[in-house]
C-alpha cells in the first residue's frame, strides 16, 4: 500500500543550509503539524548551485549539501520526529556548465559520439557534422585565436590524459591523440569532438536538447532503459532503504515519453508516492492514466488566488493600463490570446530557434517553409504539450488557429498534420517537447511580465484571461480535485512562483480599489519612471507588494522583470540607458517614494493580511496534500527567485511557535500584526488538525451562507471540520461589515480551533464568528 503524506513542508537544501541543518529543524516541523519533509534536489550538482537542478552525478548525494552521511542523519532525525520524506528529482536534464564536474559530459567532450555515455544525452550528431556544438565563445573562434584567448595544457591528468583546453572559466578535455597539435590552434580546435562557436549560436545552431533555453542544462534520454537505470539507481535506493518515502518529479513534460517514464518509475519504487511538476491550462486534466498521485499544486494556487480578486476592479485596471500605454506612446495592449501567440512566436524564432530547426531535420521528407509552419504551430498550441495518441484534439486546435493566422502556409500545414499526429515518427515525438518549452518561455517568462495590470493574475499555472472565480466555481473545483486527485499537492508559494503568497494577497486588494491605486501610481511615477507605463505599474506593484524592501532587492527584481518582458531590454542584449531608469526607481524607494509607499501600504495592509490568512487556511484545509514553502508560516514578502530562496530563520520560528502555544494555552490570542503570529497560529492549527484527525477531512461540501454579505464568505464542511474564510475585505468594510449574515450549521456545538471559542448549535452569525480573525476553523463536538 502506498504511503502518502497529509501535508508537506518544502526545505531548500543548499551549502548554507545542508542536510544536517535540515535535520535540526525536523522537531520544529513536527511541532508545527507537518506530516512529511519535502527536500529540494540533493544529488550532486554544479558546485555553488543554490537550487540543485543542475545535477552532475546521479550516483551520490551532493557533498556540499551534506553527502550520503548527511542524508542518513536527516532521515534518522525525520523518522524520530515522525516525519515522512519527499525528495525532488530531476530526470530531464543534467548540469553541463562546468564540464569537468560532470563525468558523463566530460567523457562525451573527450571521446565523442562513440563513447558509451554519449547515448545518455539527446544530441543530434549529424547536425554538428559528428561534433557537439558548444556556443561558449564571446567572439568567433578565429578572433579568439588571434587574441590568444585559448590556453592549452598538455600535462596528462587522470580524467584528461591528453591535457585540457582553457577559455576563460571554461575547461575542456583534449581528444586522444590531439595534444601533438598544440602549436597549431586551428588544427587543434578542428580535431576535437566539440565545435566551439560564438555564444549567440545557442539560439540557432545548438545540436543538443536542453532545459528550455538554458544551454548549461543538457537533456537526458531517460526513455532508454540503461540511462533510466543509471540515473535512478541512487534514487531507487533511497526509497528501498527508507531514506525517502516519495518523489517529486521535476519537469516531466521535457521527456519524450512521460507516460512510459512514470510507469518505469512506479515499477522501480514499488509505486511510491509520486508527484509531477505539471502546469495545466484551463479545462485541461492531468492524464488519468499516469501512474502518479497528482501535480505539485499550481492549479490549486490559481483557484485560491482568484477568490480574492474583484472582477469589476480588473476591468478598471485594464482601463488604467490603456491610459498608461497612451501616455507613454505605446500601442494598445493585444488580447491575451494574441499576446501569448506573439511572445511564443518570438521565442520560437529566437531563443528556441535551434529546437525548431531540429524538428525540421526530423521530417521524413522536405516540406517548403517547414520551419515557419512549425514555429507557427508551436505558437498556436493551446496547452503545454500532448501525449500522443492522446492530445490530437490539441493538435487540431493548433492547426485550425495556425491556418487562420497564416493562410499562406496552408500547403505546409497540410503536409505536417498527418506527420505530427503519428506517434511513431520522431517529429511527432519531439514536437511536444518543443511546445512545452516554448509555452514556458513565451508565457511564464515573457507574457507574464508584459501583462502588468495586476500581479496576482500572472502566477505560474494561472491564466490571466480568467481573472477571478466565484465562490460556487471554487467549490466545484475543490470537489473535482477530491474526486479525481485527492492526494495531489496544493500550494501557495514555491521556489518558482513569481511572487510569494503574501505579496499576491496584498496585491489582490488593488482590484478592490483600482481608482485609489491609479492615484498612488501617478504620484510614484512623478518621482521615478522608466518611461514605459505598463512596466512602471509592474515595478511599483512589486514595491507595494513586498514593502518594506531594500533598493538592492527591488533592483534585482526590476532588472529580471524588464529583461524577461523583452520589450525595452533583454537578457542577451541589455539596454544600459533604459536600465538606468530601473535604478532610478530603486533609489527612490529609499528617498521620496518611501513615505508614499508607507502611507498606501498602511491603507491596504489589513485587507492584505485578511487575504493572506484566508488563502492560507483554505489551502491547508482543502482537498489535496497542502505544502508549506519554507518560512511561509510567517508573513513572507518575497519576489521571484532568487529572492524567494533567501535564508529562513528557523530558530525564530521555533521560539515563536513555543511562545504562541504557551500564550494560547493561557487564553492569550495573537493580534494580526507585524509579528506574523496570527499566520503561525492559522498554519499550525490547520496542519495539526489534518495530521491528528485526518478523518475530519473525509469529504467536501459547500457551507450555506445567507445574508447581504454572503458573497464575502467562503465556507465548507470537510467532515468534522468546517472552514470559514473572508474574501474581498475592502468591499466588506465598505458595506459596513457582515451585518446579519449567517452560516448554516448542524444542530451541534463546535469549537473554533483558532480562538478556542465554543460555538453553539445551529446557525452562527459571521459578525460574531469572525470578530477576532477573518477566518475560523470549527471542529464539531465529538
Amino acid at each position: 500500500m502506498t504511503l502518502r503524506p497529509l501535508s508537506t513542508y518544502r526545505l531548500q537544501i543548499t551549502a548554507d543550509f545542508p542536510l544536517d541543518s535540515a535535520a535540526g529543524v525536523t522537531d520544529y516541523l513536527a511541532d508545527l503539524g507537518v506530516s512529511w519533509a519535502y527536500l529540494s534536489p540533493v544529488l550532486a550538482a554544479v558546485s555553488g548551485s543554490n537550487h540543485g537542478y543542475d545535477v552532475v552525478d546521479h550516483g551520490r548525494v551532493d557533498p556540499e549539501r551534506g553527502g550520503e552521511e548527511g542524508l542518513e542523519r536527516f532521515a534518522a532525525a525525520a523518522r524520530a520526529a515522525g516525519l515522512g520524506i519527499l525528495a525532488d528529482i530531476v530526470p530531464n536534464h543534467m548540469g553541463v556548465g562546468a564540464p569537468r564536474q560532470n563525468a558523463w559530459w566530460w567523457e562525451v567532450l573527450r571521446l565523442g559520439r562513440e563513447t558509451r555515455v554519449a547515448a545518455a544525452f539527446d544530441i543530434d550528431w549529424a547536425a554538428g557534422g559528428g561534433r557537439l556544438i558548444l556556443p561558449i565563445l564571446g567572439s568567433s573562434p578565429e578572433q579568439a585565436i588571434t587574441e590568444r584567448l585559448f590556453a592549452v595544457d598538455t600535462t596528462p591528468a587522470p580524467d584528461a590524459p591528453d591535457g585540457v583546453l582553457t577559455y576563460f572559466e571554461h575547461v575542456l578535455p583534449l581528444a586522444p591523440g590531439t595534444a601533438q597539435l598544440a602549436d597549431d590552434l586551428p588544427a587543434l580546435l578542428a580535431a576535437q569532438h566539440y565545435d566551439l562557436r560564438y555564444w549567440e549560436e545557442q539560439n540557432t545552431n545548438l545540436n543538443y536538447r536542453r532545459f528550455f533555453a538554458v544551454s548549461e542544462l543538457a537533456g537526458l534520454r531517460v526513455e532508454l532503459p540503461d540511462v533510466f537505470a543509471e540515473s535512478h539507481r541512487e534514487i531507487i535506493r533511497w526509497i528501498r532503504s527508507g531514506l525517502a518515502d516519495g518523489l517529486r518529479v521535476d519537469h516531466p513534460d521535457g521527456l519524450v515519453d512521460p507516460t512510459g517514464y512514470l510507469e518505469r518509475l512506479a515499477d522501480a519504487t514499488g509505486r511510491a508516492y509520486t508527484l509531477v511538476e505539471k502546469i495545466l491550462e484551463p479545462g485541461e486534466a492531468l492524464p488519468a492514466w499516469w501512474r502518479t498521485d497528482g501535480t505539485t499544486g499550481y492549479d490549486a494556487l490559481a483557484d485560491i488566488d482568484r477568490l480574492f480578486v474583484d472582477r469589476a476592479g480588473v476591468d478598471a485596471l485594464d482601463s488604467l493600463d490603456e491610459r498608461l500605454r497612451a501616455e507613454t506612446g505605446l500601442p494598445a495592449a493585444p488580447a491575451w490570446p494574441d499576446l501569448i501567440h506573439d511572445t511564443k512566436r518570438m521565442i520560437a524564432d529566437g531563443l528556441l530557434q535551434a529546437e525548431v530547426r531540429r524538428l525540421v531535420r526530423t521530417l521524413p521528407h522536405g516540406i517548403v517553409h517547414a520551419d515557419d509552419a512549425l514555429a507557427e504551430l508551436v505558437a498556436c498550441f493551446p496547452v503545454y504539450r500532448s501525449y500522443l495518441p492522446e492530445g490530437r484534439e490539441h493538435l487540431r486546435v493548433a492547426f485550425t488557429e495556425a491556418r487562420r493566422r497564416r493562410p499562406d502556409l496552408s500547403a505546409a500545414f497540410a503536409e505536417l498534420e498527418p506527420l505530427l499526429s503519428d506517434p511513431r515518427l520522431e517529429v511527432a515525438q519531439r514536437f511536444p517537447q518543443v511546445t512545452g518549452a516554448v509555452m514556458a518561455k513565451g508565457v511564464e517568462d515573457t507574457a507574464f511580465y508584459r501583462l502588468t495590470r495586476l500581479g496576482t493574475l500572472t502566477e505560474v499555472g494561472a491564466d490571466p484571461a480568467i481573472p477571478a472565480v466565484t465562490v460556487d466555481d471554487f467549490h466545484r473545483r475543490q470537489n473535482a480535485r477530491l474526486g479525481a486527485w485527492p492526494h495531489s499537492m496544493t500550494t501557495l508559494s514555491t521556489h518558482d512562483t513569481k511572487r510569494s503568497e503574501d505579496v499576491r494577497a496584498r496585491l489582490s486588494v488593488l482590484s478592490e480599489i483600482p481608482e485609489r491605486w491609479a492615484e498612488v501610481l501617478g504620484e510614484l511615477r512623478t518621482i521615478a519612471t522608466t518611461g514605459h507605463g505598463p512596466l512602471d505599474a509592474l515595478l511599483w506593484q512589486a514595491a507595494v507588494g513586498a514593502w518594506p524592501l531594500s533598493s538592492e532587492r527591488f533592483l534585482a527584481y526590476a532588472t529580471k522583470a524588464a529583461r524577461e518582458a523583452a520589450e525595452a531590454t533583454t537578457w542577451q542584449h541589455p539596454d544600459a540607458p533604459f536600465e538606468e531608469g530601473l535604478a532610478t526607481i530603486a533609489q527612490a524607494l529609499e528617498g521620496k517614494a518611501a513615505p508614499i509607499l508607507e502611507r498606501f501600504v498602511d491603507e491596504i495592509l489589513a485587507a492584505g493580511r485578511s487575504n493572506s490568512l484566508s488563502a492560507k487556511l483554505l489551502q491547508l484545509t482543502a482537498p489535496g496534500v497542502p505544502d508549506v514553502y519554507q518560512g511561509t508560516e510567517l508573513w513572507d514578502l518575497s519576489l521571484v527567485d532568487p529572492d524567494n530562496r533567501r535564508p529562513v530563520d528557523f530558530e525564530l520560528r521555533r521560539r515563536m511557535l513555543a511562545e504562541l502555544d504557551a500564550e494560547v494555552a493561557r487564553g492569550i490570542l495573537p493580534a494580526v500584526d507585524d509579528s506574523a503570529r496570527a499566520k503561525l497560529l492559522v498554519t499550525s492549527r490547520a496542519l495539526r488538525a489534518r495530521r491528528d484527525n485526518p478523518e475530519l477531512f473525509r469529504f467536501y461540501r459547500p457551507a450555506v451562507v445567507e445574508g447581504a454579505a454572503a458573497d464575502h464568505a467562503v465556507a465548507a464542511h470537510r467532515g468534522g471540520i468546517t472552514v470559514v474564510a473572508t474574501r474581498l475585505p475592502m468591499g466588506l468594510a465598505r458595506r459596513g461589515g457582515w451585518g446579519d449574515t449567517v452560516m448554516m450549521r448542524p444542530d451541534l456545538p463546535a469549537t473554533d480551533l483558532l480562538t478556542g471559542r465554543r460555538i453553539g448549535p445551529g446557525p452562527v452569525r459571521l459578525a460574531e464568528l469572525l470578530d477576532t480573525y477573518p477566518v475560523a476553523l470549527l471542529e464539531l463536538a465529538r
